[in-house]
């Protein structure tokens, strides 16, 4: 009996390891960006497929909404929106955290007077496509996706600087040539 038990016990152990890295898959520039379909604070559905052949689109992730270093990434891209807003994009900030609710994107997009949306991921199948998470229950890491209007991946920003954020997106929008309006 114990044989058989230990024997599960490895299989159970190995679909663990082998789901974790499949979960772990990153995206790199010029992939195909992973389709998505989210809620957000504004009361909308935005769906990456909508974008395509349109605008470019970026996608700020942050870990959790209601901390400090996400409230100074949100509140600079709200600073300096009208400098992104130049640009033929659509943006948003996206987290795992729910929609509705005390702790949710749309209070947290509320408190900030956002002028933008934030993109609620809470079942985190989103953010495992894009490599963000590799936990049914973790929080995404703080990355910026840069996505043509072809649906690729045209630049990712892993060493996002929280306060300067929104400067930072208008500069690198500018700097992959994306037309302005």
């Amino acid at each position: 009996m114990r044989s058989i038990l230990n024997r599960c016990a490895l299989c159970v152990g190995a679909l663990a390891v082998l789901f974790t890295n499949i979960a772990r898959a990153e995206v790199k520039v010029g992939d195909q960006a992973p389709a998505f379909e989210l809620a957000a604070s504004d009361g909308k559905t935005y769906k990456l497929a909508d974008f395509k052949d349109k605008q470019v689109v970026v996608v700020a992730w942050f870990p959790k909404a209601f901390t400090g270093g996400c409230t100074k990434e949100c509140k600079s891209m709200k600073e300096n929106g009208s400098a992104i807003r130049q640009y033929d994009v659509a943006y948003f900030t996206a987290s795992c955290d729910a929609v509705e609710g005390e702790k949710g994107n749309k209070a947290f997009a509320e408190s900030l007077g956002l002028d933008y949306p934030i993109l609620s991921d809470p079942t985190r199948k989103t953010a495992m496509e894009y490599g963000l998470t590799t936990s049914p229950t973790g929080n995404a890491k703080r990355v910026t996706f840069y996505i043509g209007k072809d649906g690729k991946i045209l630049y990712i920003d892993s060493a996002v600087k929280t306060e300067a954020h929104g400067t930072d997106i208008a500069a690198k929008l500018n700097e992959l040539g994306v037309a302005k309006k």
